[in-house]
């Protein structure tokens, strides 16, 4: 339980120090803020980032052998929720800008890169049968 909090509360320090950094990027170049789902994105993200270590945390033993497919089919369910729900509204003046670009593929990149990084320490702890760290 502890592993997973600790996840948690890291993503969360790591997001909110980037989402931070991308409104102060937003507000440099004088563009609105908030706009892009911004917030709607970073949020999101996050809670699938969790849900999916969590998933995988919590079934490590009996699964440990699908743990790949099951990272890659929580990267789909991402995809598709971006596709369904960001995707149409970023679409609807026929382009898609770079700020609604960036404001869901940044957090979606560091919560991929996150969740890969201790999704490795997880696979790896498997393997040698030790606790994780």
């Amino acid at each position: 339980m502890k592993n997973i909090l600790i996840f948690g509360l890291k993503l969360a320090v790591i997001l909110i120090g980037v989402f931070i950094a991308h409104l102060f990027l937003l507000n440099t170049f004088a563009l609105p803020l908030f706009a892009h789902y911004l917030v709607q994105a970073y949020v999101l993200n996050y809670f699938l980032a969790f849900g999916i270590y969590l998933f995988i945390y919590n079934f490590k033993e009996v699964l440990k052998y699908q743990i790949g497919f099951i990272f890659i089919g929580g990267s789909f369910i991402k995809f598709f929720i971006f596709f369904v729900f960001f995707y149409p509204h970023y679409k609807a003046d026929g382009i898609i800008s770079k700020a609604e670009f960036a404001a869901f593929f940044i957090p979606y990149l560091i919560c991929l890169v996150a969740e890969t990084l201790k999704i490795i320490k997880v696979l790896k702890a498997l393997e040698y049968k030790t606790p994780e760290p």
